[in-house]
């Protein structure tokens, strides 16, 4: 039974047909797309309403379509989400791998790792409030106090007020040590950070009209705005580096 059929209370053509993963949990199809970043986006910084739909057109979810056409999601939904994100983030696996679990998972195959974690009733899970210093980060990266602080030094990352670490610390760390195994070192990705917040800067400029406005109205169609552009924009980063690479072979 497809997460679809699930979500429309369809029966399976066997009876026996094992629940898709994950099981347990509502397939009640209520969230608008807002809601299921407005849960995955403290923990994921980097996902956008493009992000979700590119992995809709990949297969790995499949939500609810209303008569007007817009897309409706479960708790399983998010939980699916979560899932195909850590596994990119944590284990650097490709799509393609990360759909073969997931159909041995609605097999009845035993999920890797913990059991999903629902966003408690205050929205996201506690791990995606915690404050990150330079500390934490290297805890929960397995890397040194001084490895993080070399890319602080670097400017890679950016320390905030109380030598706070923003909430995407720890993904550029585990990045930057994967990149730290072939010789390069924190100094060398000074200039791409910086040719990031210079992007950053263009998409500002973009949406600083909606945020002059302030208005709620306003200020989702901003948000909305430089999540699709920024993803067009990292998007379009990594189809030059790949290209650029490729021929070098």
């Amino acid at each position: 039974m497809t997460a679809a059929q699930a979500a429309h209370g369809e029966e399976p053509a066997g009876q026996d047909a094992p629940e898709p993963w994950p099981r347990g949990i509502s397939r009640q199809a209520t969230m608008r797309i807002s809601d299921v970043l407005g849960q995955l986006g403290p923990e994921f910084p980097a996902v956008s309403h493009s992000k979700l739909r590119f992995l809709e057109d990949q297969g790995l979810i499949d939500p609810v379509r209303t008569p007007s056409g817009y897309r409706q999601y479960s708790p399983a939904d998010v939980e699916r989400l979560r899932f195909v994100l850590t596994e990119q983030r944590d284990s650097y696996l490709p799509l393609k791998v990360i759909k073969e679990r997931l159909a041995e998972m609605d097999a009845g195959e035993p999920a890797p790792g913990p059991a999903p974690r629902l966003a408690e009733a205050g929205g996201a899970p506690e791990v995606a409030r915690r404050r990150w210093t330079v500390e934490s980060v290297a805890e929960a990266t397995g890397t040194t106090v001084g490895f993080v602080q070399a890319l602080v030094s670097a400017g890679v990352l950016h320390a905030g007020t109380g030598s706070r670490l923003d909430s995407g610390a720890p993904d550029v760390v585990r990045i930057a040590a994967r990149l730290a195994e072939h010789g390069i070192e924190p100094r060398h990705l000074r200039s791409l950070r910086a040719s990031a917040d210079r992007h950053v800067g263009l998409v500002d400029q973009l949406v600083a009209p909606y945020r002059s406005q302030q208005t709620p109205s306003a200020r989702a169609q901003g948000a909305e705005l430089a999540a699709e552009v920024g993803e067009l924009l990292a998007r379009l980063h990594s189809t030059w580096v790949r290209q650029g690479t490729g021929d070098l072979v």
